[in-house]
């Protein structure tokens, strides 16, 4: 009668924990597939986005920049909509910069500072059909 209880409690262990991994590899494989499928291919990334040609203009210090930027959509309309609003995209930039100085454009925090004010502006003030995702710095010079 021992050894049937022990052989019973074995078993039932062992389903235990093949249960236990079969669930945890199920639940990781679904968390792994649906980052998979959030993050876009470049591709995509590439279709979604919209070119703005160099700017150069003055800072409100006694220096001036020049600049691209490259700007990433959430959406085909969102970046139709951006290409028609080409001129206001430079305004918006242009104005951000003039109350902006050397100083503040210097190292990775001004510029990611500046792209995330660029960002919450176009989307505040413009986008209509879609936001912007995600601002590049595609060349900078400072000086």
């Amino acid at each position: 009668m021992n050894k049937k209880l022990l052989a019973i409690m074995m078993i039932i262990i062992l389903a235990i924990a093949a249960l236990g991994l079969a669930a945890f590899f199920v639940i990781k494989g679904n968390a792994s597939g649906k980052d998979a499928k959030q993050e876009p291919t470049i591709d995509e990334v590439v279709e979604s986005s919209v070119e703005i040609a160099e700017i150069t203009t003055n800072l409100k210090s006694d220096n001036y920049v020049r600049l691209s930027i490259k700007l990433e959509t959430d959406s085909k309309e969102a970046k139709e909509e951006l290409e028609k609003r080409d001129f206001q995209i430079k305004d918006t930039v242009i104005s951000l910069l003039a109350n902006t100085t050397a100083k503040e454009m210097e190292g990775q925090k001004g510029r990611d500072r500046f792209k995330e004010q660029l960002k919450e502006k176009l989307n505040s003030d413009y986008m209509k059909e879609g936001k912007v995702k995600t601002v590049y710095i595609t060349s900078f010079n400072l000086q």
